[in-house]
């Protein structure tokens, strides 16, 4: 077994690391910055003009839509030599726009590859490609528990040569930014059908279409993310004509699995970086800082958590890269479990190394003159985002409990 990566994926690393140091990390605050002078301004919800000029600077670099593999829009990567990529990415909140590589547009632009027609792909995929516009995935529903996919209510009907669409949704990330142009709507089009994964199906949207409101951003940990946000959703009577469903009726929770497998394995990889980040901030405030007479990377306690965090995150990172070879070689069907391991245990492991990191910079842990409270407020939703563990760890008990079942 070979745990080194390709030469590829070596010098794709260091081209990307060289670009997060010279580029995105000494821009993270000038992108702050301008959020915060467009809020006082009267209006938070508009690009910002630092990130247009990094994405041109990745373009013009070759680091431009990394993320999609088994595809000629791609940069012809597996999952399991992107995952390193992704999890540089990960470090900066700002990064993985910069190289189009976010959620959830890079789960939306999967979806219309492997499941769009031509036309579909011409009018929506190629200028997410490109950059030019965002979109936004609407399913979870404020009525129900849409960790069940099952649940949700909102109607998808058909009415002579269009849909039409009712429902609320909310948690829709992107919604909020005014380049948001399209999203991917799940709704139920055969409510009373036997099987209850044939009842769903997913359509495309544009959200100018009459009829579509979005009411309100949601906050997340009191942070709102602007420009990009999070935003609860009203459709009334909205029409689309039927060609904007995506593969056919009553096939929305195989699109679903699709998409949420690969797409969401993304969120393991930015959470190692993520807890890299953590782990470097928590070492350098132990050098520098003294208490009781000696440095706090004298104590003993913090010699625990750093070992601690340093197995934690080397745990998390070889399920992570276990998951995408096994999509990469027998499908993201047969690595069910794996990918659902990996939603459980980076998340958590993020969770608790960046409290350690919090910890150890004390009330300064909490504020915004370090990364650490943002970052916990991602690695915290994303046990709910990338669905609840309970969901996981009851998908993977079914998975080992079905392997000694007798006939």
């Amino acid at each position: 077994m070979d745990f080194a990566y390709s030469q590829r994926t070596r010098e794709l690393m260091a081209r990307v690391d060289a670009f997060m140091q010279a580029e995105v990390f000494p821009h993270e605050a000038t992108f702050f910055a301008e959020v915060e002078a467009n809020r006082r301004a009267g209006n938070a919800w508009v690009p910002t003009a630092i990130i247009e000029t990094l994405k041109t600077k990745a373009k013009a670099h070759g680091l431009w839509n990394l993320f999609l593999p088994d595809s000629e829009h791609g940069a012809g990567l597996s999952n399991t030599e992107y995952a390193p990529l992704c999890e540089l990415m990960g470090r900066s909140p700002i990064a993985p726009e910069v190289f189009n590589c976010n959620a959830p547009d890079t789960g939306n632009m999967e979806v219309l590859e492997r499941y769009g027609n031509a036309a579909q792909k011409a009018r929506w995929l190629r200028p997410l490609l490109d950059g030019e516009i965002r979109s936004c995935f609407a399913m979870t529903e404020p009525a129900v528990a849409s960790s069940d996919a099952t649940n949700i209510e909102a109607r998808i009907e058909r009415d002579g040569e269009h849909y039409v669409i009712n429902g609320r949704k909310w948690w829709s990330s992107g919604a909020n930014d005014p380049r948001c142009q399209i999203m991917i709507v799940m709704g139920k089009t055969s409510p009373d059908h036997p099987e209850r994964h044939r009842q769903q199906s997913m359509i495309l949207v544009p959200m100018t279409t009459p009829g579509v409101t979005v009411l309100r951003h949601l906050p997340v940990f009191g942070y709102d993310d602007a420009p990009h946000g999070h935003g609860e959703i009203l459709f009334e009577d909205v029409r689309v004509p039927v060609d904007h469903i995506l593969l056919g009726e009553g096939r929305g929770f195989e699109i679903a699995q699709g998409r949420l497998g690969p797409g969401r394995i993304h969120h393991c990889m930015r959470l190692i970086g993520l807890a890299e980040r953590a782990l470097e901030l928590l070492c350098k405030r132990a050098l520098q800082r003294r208490a009781f007479g000696r440095l706090l990377a004298e104590q003993s306690v913090t010699h625990e958590r750093i070992a601690e965090a340093r197995l934690l995150i080397d745990q998390a990172r070889l399920l992570t890269l276990n998951a995408a070879w096994m999509m990469d070689t027998v499908g993201n069907k047969a690595a069910l479990k794996e990918i659902g391991l990996i939603k459980i245990a980076a998340p958590n492991m993020a969770c608790q190394v960046i409290d350690w990191a919090i910890q150890m910079h004390g009330g300064a842990g909490v504020s915004d003159d370090f990364p650490l409270a943002y970052a916990y407020a991602m690695a915290r939703t994303l046990r709910l985002a990338d669905g609840p563990d309970e969901v996981h760890r009851a998908q993977i008990a079914k998975l080992e409990l079905k392997r000694w079942k007798t006939a």
